[in-house]
């Protein structure tokens, strides 16, 4: 996850652990998903759900802010 910031982790497994929600409420109507049980929405977020959620969450730090960190904590940083 070269490139992910905390925030993009963050992002991909909030939509990884959505993923078999989405899979069960599809095509559903809105009644049919009100009346669900927390049971019926209760599945194991799979590795598969990561690789979907990653191929969607683009990662925001780009090799220059990487060089600019570096470069920053070689002048200021502690030891």
């Amino acid at each position: 996850m070269e490139g992910y910031s905390g925030a993009d982790i963050t992002n991909v497994c909030r939509d990884a652990s959505m993923m078999a929600m989405r899979r069960r409420i599809h095509g559903l109507t809105p009644t049919e998903i009100k009346n669900l049980s927390k049971e019926e929405l209760e599945s194991p977020t799979t590795k598969e759900d990561f690789d979907l959620a990653l191929s969607r969450i683009s990662s925001s730090v780009s090799s220059s802010d990487i060089q600019k960190y570096e470069k920053w904590m070689e002048e200021f940083g502690s030891v």
